[in-house]
């Protein structure tokens, strides 16, 4: 994976993140408890998915000369 994939997998997690914010608080405050949980694991997944994109691409800045 290179750098600039790093970053496409960043930006684009954390788009899915805000929008699984928005979803999930609307799912709350509409009281559709079903689909919240649906909501936070696809959350937490992106957010892992950002986190791996961000020490791939620290790996791949710091170690090439």
């Amino acid at each position: 994976m290179g750098k600039k994939t790093c970053w496409v997998v960043i930006i684009v997690s954390i788009i899915i993140n805000v929008i699984m914010l928005q979803w999930t608080v609307e799912a709350f405050l509409g009281r559709e408890y079903d689909v919240l949980f649906i909501y936070n694991i696809i959350s937490l997944i992106s957010a892992a998915a950002a986190i791996f994109a961000y020490f791939q691409w620290r790996k791949l800045e710091y170690n090439s000369k």
